[in-house]
């Protein structure tokens, strides 16, 4: 049992290293992480028109922060 958590451990820590030297890497684990969310929530309302996405990128960039 400790040798699997400590695997674990080892696998999250390679992956946290990974995600830190490579934009693209942290960008898609985002996704993957907001696709789980999305997938949990029933109904989304977004406005704002054409700043939506900039709305979004902007979020993103200062969860990052």
């Amino acid at each position: 049992m400790r040798q699997e958590e400590t695997a674990s451990t080892r696998s999250l820590l390679n992956t946290a290293k990974l995600m830190e030297q490579n934009d693209m890497l942290f960008k898609l684990k985002e996704m993957e992480y907001m696709e789980r969310i999305a997938d949990k929530v029933g109904k989304i309302t977004v406005g704002g028109g054409d700043r939506i996405l900039s709305q979004l990128t902007n979020m993103f960039e200062a969860s990052k922060n």
